[in-house]
């Protein structure tokens, strides 16, 4: 046991158990080949230990774990409310282990531990309580159609899925594919991102002693050309569910096609934020702050394609630029102060360095930052000092291509048709933003953007009660609210004769 639970002690002197196994059948194992992860601590570049690596054979145990809990009368016959308890328990535990989760999470990820308690696990045990509710309402309707036959419908569960979650939102993106799979009745094989793998693994000891029986929910660690084409690819998985680039998931979905999976992605973005000459400008720049700067900009939904009206293009950028330097403290994830930690890998801050290469190069306007941040600690780190190009055409690299760190373009318009084509002119349809003090172009111009998603006077305050998801190649299908549910369960259509002869 002492090879697969060890403690730690994390940089801010909290000592926890920390397992390193499969989590498979509510027990951590060894993976088959003893193959192991190593994670890096993002803040000063060391180690922080191995965890076990699962390959295709350890998929193939963890599956059938999972489809003899499906199969189960101890979970498939419990009854629906009490689904529900087990949900509000795990939610309880979450609470109760905040902040030793959040610990693990900015130990692993670079997150500020604030963020990391306040917004990301009370997010996590807010969304399996959101689903808790809805795991006894789950209802079919009876459809008429004559005297002569009773036509009624009923959700069922899929059976088992498979998830793979990405690395920028550990647990709380483990929450949005979990809450409602297991409120649905599903049974669950998830990947853990092979760079954050940490927070789930301690998460999967909540789920224990929730009460879940075993085989309901198994965790794996593992990289993703092993353990996630294994899992996409497997023939008695009936769902995948996935969340991370574009690339990635166009190869999830040549994986899922093997046996025609049920499919839910959450990919890319690049997503536009408009500013109209009638806006309010302070809120503006506070707000598009936010949508690009917040979780070192590694958020699939950030606003990082920012589009001015000409007439307040040169106010809205002294405003921002001085909310980012008033707001983006660069620091230690651990410190009360501090906004920005680290890019969470060393490929990370190298790709984000690299568009900064791309700007210069293609005649943007370095406006600020575009260099390594060193004044954290011994100089070591993936820290990025917060970006800013302007002067910035719609054909470069920098405007169409994902950078996901706190890297931004501003460019400015002249009207509003412009803004629009602008803003649809991308592969990509996640999210968007609308800065207007005129309620009818908000509406307007809301219906016209190309994304699943736009916020009017905001950016990125998302949350558990409203749908997620994208158009075009940002994803297909949707997580969060009501919406999600339909991702995990299957409808099914059934007819009672009620007396017709032949």
């Amino acid at each position: 046991m002492s090879d697969l639970i060890v403690e730690l002690t994390a940089p801010n002197g909290r000592k926890y158990q920390q397992p390193r196994g499969l989590f498979i059948n509510n027990e951590f194992v060894k993976s088959k080949s003893e193959g192991k992860i190593t994670t890096i601590n993002p803040t000063d570049e060391t180690e922080i230990i191995s965890v076990y690596s699962a390959s295709a054979s350890d998929v193939d145990v963890a599956v059938a774990a999972a489809r003899a809990a499906f199969q189960s009368s101890t979970w498939r016959d419990l009854p629906p409310t009490d689904r529900g308890g087990l949900l509000l328990k795990l939610a309880d535990l979450i609470d109760a282990h905040a902040e030793t989760l959040a610990t693990i999470e900015t130990w692993d990820n670079g997150k500020p531990y604030g963020v990391a308690l306040n917004e990301d696990v009370a997010e996590t045990a807010g969304c399996f309580r959101y689903y808790a509710g809805y795991a006894d309402k789950l209802h079919g309707q009876v459809i008429d159609t004559s005297p002569a036959k009773l036509a009624y419908t009923i959700r069922e569960p899929l059976g088992v899925c498979g998830q793979i979650i990405p690395w920028n939102y550990p647990l709380a993106m483990a929450s949005w594919k979990l809450g409602p799979a297991l409120a649905c009745g599903n049974t669950v094989v998830i990947k853990a991102a092979e760079q954050t793998p940490l927070s789930i693994l301690y998460f999967a000891t909540l789920v224990k002693e929730a009460g879940f029986p075993p085989g309901v929910v198994n965790i794996l660690n593992g990289l993703g050309p092993d353990c996630g084409a294994a899992i996409a690819s497997h023939l008695d998985i009936d769902k995948i569910a996935f969340t991370g680039s574009t690339a990635t998931g166009r190869n999830i979905m040549k994986l899922a096609s093997v046996n025609l999976k049920n499919i839910t992605l959450e990919t890319g973005g690049k997503s536009p934020l408009l500013v109209f000459g009638d806006a309010d400008l302070e809120q503006a720049a506070k707000w598009a702050h936010t949508g690009i700067m917040c979780n070192m900009g590694q958020i699939c939904t950030a606003t990082s394609r920012i589009l001015v009206h000409e007439s307040i293009y040169d106010a809205f950028v002294s405003l921002f630029q001085e909310a980012v330097k008033n707001i983006s403290k660069v620091g230690d994830p651990f410190a009360e102060d501090t906004f920005q930690g680290p890019q969470v890998t060393k490929v990370q801050y190298e790709r984000v360095l690299s568009y900064v290469e791309s700007g210069k190069s293609e005649g943007a306007t370095l406006l600020m930052g575009g260099e390594p941040h060193k004044n954290v600690g011994d100089g070591k780190g993936f820290f990025i000092a917060p970006t800013i190009f302007t002067d910035v055409k719609d054909d470069m690299k920098i405007y169409r291509e994902e950078v996901f760190g706190p890297f931004v373009v501003i460019s400015s318009f002249a009207s509003e048709e412009e803004a629009i084509r602008r803003a649809n002119d991308t592969t990509y349809g996640l999210g968007s933003a609308i800065f207007t003090q005129d309620l009818t172009r908000a509406h307007r111009v809301a219906r016209r953007i190309e994304a699943g998603m736009v916020w009017v006077n905001s950016s990125n305050d998302a949350g558990v009660q409203i749908p997620f998801g994208g158009v075009k190649q940002s994803g297909i299908g949707r997580e969060l609210g009501e919406a999600g549910l339909a991702a995990y369960t299957n409808l099914k259509a059934v007819h009672i004769n009620l007396g017709t002869k032949l």
